[in-house]
This record gives C-alpha cells, sequence and structure tokens, in this order.
C-alpha cells in the first residue's frame, strides 16, 4: 500500500520539485498550501508575494494539476498570528530580534500541519527545505545539513521535536539549488524559473519597525537616547524596534568613526553604542532548549555553534548551567551575539541541538 504524504507547497520551486520527486518515489502525494496571510486590503494580497501568498496559491494549484495531484488551501490564519506574528512583535518590543522563519516551521508548519496530515491519513509531511534527516545510532532522529552549504536551512529547523522528524520527509535535501531547477525545467514544471523569495512572508516592504509599530499601538516604544555603557547620551534614537546588537548603518550619529549597537535597553528606551571591538563575545547563554541528535547534555562537549542564519558557525565548548540553560564558550570571540536570535549546536553536520540566546 502506497505510504500518503502532504507536501507543503508554496508555489516556489523548491517544494515544488519535493512534491514531483516523492511522486515518482511512488508516494500517494497530497499539495496543500497553508493560507496564513491576515485580512488586509485585496490588492496587498495580491502583492504579497512571500511563502504563502495568493501568488504563491496560484502557483501551487498549476503546479499540482501539472502533477496530477489532489490540492487544497488549509486555513493556519490564527496559528500564524498567535505563533508568529505576535511573537514577533512581543519579542522586537522587548529589545530582542527574533527569528519568525524558526517559529514558523516549529508551531504552523509542522505541528499545524503535521496534526492535521495526520488526521486525514496522512503518514508524512513534506517540505522543499535544503535539509536531511537521518536517525543517528542511537535512534534518534537529527537534521542534517544539505548537500550544498550554499543553501543549507538546518538552522531554522533546530527547534522540530522527534515525532514531527519521524514523520517528515526533505527530499530537496540531496540536491543542489541547480540541480532542483534542472529537475523542474527537465519535469516541465510552470515553476521553474520562478526566483527565490527573499522577504519575511508578512512584511513584503521589509520595513519591520513600521510593521511592529502598527501592531503594537499604544505600546510602541518612541524616540529615546543613544548611550554610551557609561551613561553617557550621544544622542536620540528613532524607538528601540529600529536596531539590532551589531548594527552599524542608520544610526545618524556624528561620531567621526564607525559605531555599533553594542545593547538594546526596553526597560529605559536607550540604545548602548559601542566600538568594533564591543561587539564580539567569547561566550552566550540560551535557553529554550530543543535537544534534537543528543536526548540531554551531560559535562561538557564542543561543539560547531552557529549564532544567526547566515553565520558559517564557530567552534566552542557547551554545556549545562541550568535546567533550560546552556552556556557556550567559543574558542575565538564571535560578532554580535544577539538576544532573541537562535543558537544552533552541530556535530558531524548534524543538529544537536539548539536554544535562543540570552
Amino acid at each position: 500500500m502506497k505510504k500518503k504524504v502532504v507536501v507543503g507547497m508554496s508555489g516556489g520551486v523548491d517544494s515544488s520539485v519535493a512534491a514531483y520527486l516523492l511522486k515518482e518515489q511512488g508516494y500517494e502525494v497530497i499539495g496543500v498550501t497553508m493560507q496564513i496571510w491576515q485580512d488586509e486590503q485585496e490588492l496587498e494580497k495580491e502583492e504579497n508575494g512571500g511563502c504563502c501568498g495568493l501568488s504563491a496559491v496560484e502557483d501551487a494549484r498549476r503546479v499540482a494539476q501539472y502533477l496530477q495531484i489532489p490540492y487544497y488551501v488549509m486555513n493556519f490564519k490564527e496559528e500564524f498570528r498567535e505563533k508568529v506574528m505576535n511573537y514577533f512583535v512581543e519579542e522586537y518590543l522587548h529589545g530582542r530580534t527574533p527569528n519568525p522563519c524558526i517559529a514558523c516551521n516549529r508551531y504552523v508548519k509542522w505541528e499545524s500541519l503535521l496534526q492535521r496530515s495526520i488526521a486525514i491519513g496522512a503518514d508524512y509531511i513534506a517540505t522543499g527545505h535544503y535539509a536531511r534527516i537521518r536517525q543517528l545510532p542511537g535512534g534518534r532522529y537529527a537534521i542534517c545539513k544539505s548537500a550544498t552549504d550554499q543553501k543549507d536551512q538546518t538552522y531554522a529547523l533546530y527547534n522540530l521535536t522527534q515525532y514531527q522528524l519521524a514523520h517528515t520527509l526533505m527530499p530537496v535535501g540531496e540536491y543542489r539549488k541547480e540541480e532542483i531547477r534542472g529537475l523542474a525545467e527537465r519535469a516541465g514544471l510552470p515553476v521553474a524559473q520562478k526566483p527565490d523569495s527573499q522577504e519575511i512572508c508578512f512584511i513584503p516592504d521589509n520595513d519591520y519597525a513600521g510593521f511592529i509599530d502598527r501592531e503594537a499601538g499604544e505600546r510602541a516604544p518612541g524616540p529615546g537616547d543613544f548611550v554610551t555603557s557609561s551613561g553617557e547620551i550621544l544622542g536620540r534614537h528613532k524607538g528601540i524596534t529600529h536596531y539590532t546588537v551589531g548594527q552599524r548603518k542608520g544610526l545618524q550619529l556624528s561620531m567621526g568613526h564607525p559605531v555599533f549597537v553594542t545593547r538594546i535597553c526596553p526597560d529605559t528606551n536607550e540604545v548602548v553604542i559601542g566600538e568594533g571591538e564591543d561587539v564580539f563575545s567569547d561566550e552566550l547563554f540560551c535557553d529554550r532548549i530543543n535537544y534534537m541528535g543528543m536526548e540531554d547534555l551531560q559535562g561538557t562537549k564542543r561543539v560547531l555553534a552557529k549564532i544567526r542564519y547566515g553565520h558559517k558557525g564557530a567552534y566552542g565548548a557547551i554545556e549545562k548551567v541550568g535546567e533550560d540553560r546552556i552556556r557556550c564558550r567559543f574558542e575565538e570571540p564571535v560578532r554580535a551575539v544577539t538576544p532573541g536570535q537562535a543558537v544552533v549546536f552541530y556535530e558531524n553536520e548534524c543538529v544537536l541541538g539548539g536554544g535562543t540566546i540570552l
């Protein structure tokens, strides 16, 4: 009997090829696009070209028709609003820099979609992520790096659970991006040349601060002081939601040399400014730990740690310093450890786990 798999189809080339590959492998494939856009104006919906905008539905539907697989649009607006958009706003209001894709992956693309897929008799869900799922010798599942470092998406998937991994397929992880485009061309998929989406899907204009201010309403932080670490006032800032640790551009401070954001203080509505060397750290702490390739952390362990999506990783030693807290001491200082971002720990290309930087 054929195994049934629900493929999350964004209308892009990667998820379309994932559906094509799984059908070729003999699975019973169902295409699903998650409706996550909110009740904005019709024109805005048309222009929302993110991973789950209205144009995504039309492209995904065309691919499903071409592949001759059933296709549905499932409404996840409430889950997306609560778990991703509200989280995004609250983190910025508290002086942190969140990663909404990680929250979306964990709570919407997996938790909610998997729940509904299992309910309709599916064995698996599948996505077009550039990552691989491996069952390690101890029996645990882990996300492992894809065939291409250039498009590796393991960082944004560190928060998945063992149950979710056991019911997930990622066929695209075995290929490089150019191979996926080639497969799409040869298969005749109508989205073979569609460009990749770059922006956060619910902020297509990339104006994070404007979005946060609108969502927060009266709670939106107003202008405040740029200060040094010793409290000296250097000038006025536009509001803490406009800044992130390590930022140099857009500060509009006439200091005569480059300066950087080193800390954001929501309690005092201050943004702390420092020199280049002040944005380097030799350790970090994280909480909200998700263990993946390891069941728990005993003693000290040497790992490769990534502190942001585009970070190539730095070696360090991790140890527990509380029930839900890990300290990572780096072998060489790393730049711009940013509260709210994820730190993900790797060993031999596989994700051991990760947490949220404090």
